[in-house]
């Protein structure tokens, strides 16, 4: 019997926002979105490696592996049934084959990884606390939650005296941090705490505090403290921040105010859609699961005296850019273009895509 997110969410003891669907809504996908998820997942199961994992251009096998596990994972399927079933399955065991005995998940002596092994770690770690509670082999899940609970040791000891993460740990990066890889961090442990795994307090806390610490006058999340602090707010990060923001419960916060005054600055969501910027796919998977949780009503409460017609909601975000996004693909399903290339955008925007599914507790918060 297929799991529904209401279930899960209650059985991880979720704290719901005020407002936003949350895990006690989920919607058919609109026939145009629908059809295009599914030649996207058709396009990215065919990606996939013999041995259960994906990679971008020959690199990032662990991160990609995470993404796309859990673009699948959105669509319903889990590791026991489903159309992607299999597939799940062994990126699972691929992941799994990846930890390390200091709970790395990655191989970090491959030049492949070495440079930015903590983005692979993160996502894996989120996918793999994602399917946790679908494991019901008592020998493989007690293995599964060794990993778990050794990645999340890593991650915490990987963190800096800032609270942040860089793309390799504090200790090989020279206690250097930025943004990008705290919020994947972050969500991480979000994850495998959901999933009944010991999260000490401290580490989302500290998180918390090295995005509010690095937030500047005008709202933004500026790209490092580790480099001294200063400089221009990054959309990218900012919008990251209010979605780790909303996974720590700081549903209406003063920093997550800030956050969310400087994306609708810097982030349009217009009738006439996103225009295309630097890193647009890492903005608006982030920004996506921001709006979804803010649902049409939770602008205006924790603004009460905006204007309506300046206020953002789920439903004008999603037309603006989930109709730009069906324009976009390619007629194999893909999309392509971006930074890092079509496995990843196209496992990026397949989640945002399915975000009203309501399936996955991660995304509901």
């Amino acid at each position: 019997m297929k799991r529904t997110s209401l279930f899960v969410a209650v059985a991880c003891g979720l704290l719901l926002p005020a407002f936003g669907p949350g895990s006690a809504r989920a919607e058919e996908l609109e026939p145009k979105y629908k059809a295009a998820v599914k030649k996207g997942l058709n396009w990215l199961a065919k990606q996939q490696f013999r041995d259960g994992h994906w990679e971008a251009q020959g690199q990032y096998a662990p991160a990609m592996t995470g993404l796309a596990g859990m673009a699948l994972l959105s669509e319903g399927s889990t590791m026991r049934e489903g159309k992607y079933a299999d597939k799940i399955r062994r990126a699972v065991d691929w992941c799994m084959s990846r930890c390390q005995p200091n709970g790395l998940i990655g191989q970090p002596r491959n030049p492949n990884e070495a440079g930015r092994y903590m983005y692979g770690h993160g996502f894996c770690l989120l996918f793999l606390a994602t399917v946790y509670g679908e494991e019901e082999d008592g020998d493989r899940r007690k293995k599964l939650e060794d990993i778990l609970t050794r990645a999340v040791q890593f991650t915490g000891k990987a963190q800096t005296s800032r609270g942040g993460w860089g793309y390799v740990s504090a200790a090989d990066g020279g206690n250097f941090d930025e943004g990008s890889v705290t919020v994947t961090q972050m969500q991480a442990v979000r994850a495998a705490r959901n999933a009944g795994i010991s999260v000490p307090k401290e580490i989302i806390d500290k998180g918390i505090k090295y995005l509010t610490d690095a937030t500047n006058a005008q709202g933004g999340v500026i790209y490092s403290l580790g480099g001294g602090g200063g400089g221009d707010g990054r959309p990218a990060l900012t919008a990251a921040a209010i979605s780790c923001g909303f996974s720590a419960g700081e549903y209406d916060s003063k920093i997550v105010k800030k956050w969310l005054k400087f994306c609708q600055t810097h982030i349009p969501v217009t009738g006439g859609g996103f225009n295309r910027f630097g890193h647009d796919e890492y903005v608006h998977y982030y920004y996506a699961q921001a709006m979804y949780i803010l649902g049409d009503k939770g602008w205006e409460k924790l603004f009460p005296d905006s204007k309506e017609s300046d206020r953002l909601t789920w439903s004008k975000y999603r037309k603006a850019t989930f109709d730009n996004l069906v324009k976009a693909q390619a007629g194999d399903g893909s999309w392509q273009g971006g930074m890092i290339g079509p496995v990843f955008i196209t496992s990026v925007h397949l989640t945002m895509l399915q975000l009203d599914k309501g399936v996955l507790p991660i995304y509901q918060h």
